[in-house]
């Protein structure tokens, strides 16, 4: 598996914005399959965007038009820059690498069209958006 370390997290008010980093500990060709997860207090794991093997990208409906997903592959740093933040995206967010077929009970989303999980992950970094 790949290790891969956060940062970017922490406090803002509505409106605002944030970068996360997550930096991935080695190169594998599965390892262009990159995905941010999010998961607030007492609630399951969200998936929020990812980018396959084939550089598409897939967000979910609430954060479109306000976060953007990026990769830059020589550096092995995976990015979402988040804008307009709203109290709702509180949580505790994640990344992931090296999709696959999901397992018994991990966490999934689906990705262009396909239902994927992740092999690889992140310790998360808390975001906190207040009113």
């Amino acid at each position: 598996r790949v290790h891969l370390v956060e940062s970017g997290g922490g406090s803002v008010q509505a409106g605002g914005s944030l970068t996360l980093s997550c930096a991935a500990s080695r190169n594998t060709a599965s390892q262009y399959c990159w995905g941010w997860f999010r998961q607030a207090p007492g609630k399951r794991y969200e998936g929020v965007a990812a980018i396959d093997p084939d550089s598409k990208i897939t967000y979910i409906d609430s954060v479109k038009g306000r976060f953007t997903i990026s990769v830059d592959s020589a550096k092995k740093i995976l990015y979402l820059q988040m804008n307009n933040l709203k109290p709702e995206d509180t949580a505790t967010y994640y990344c992931a690498a090296e999709c696959g077929i999901p397992g018994a009970g991990q966490p999934s989303m689906v990705v262009s069209g396909v239902e994927v999980g992740f092999e690889s992950w992140g310790q998360g970094t808390l975001v906190t958006v207040s009113s």
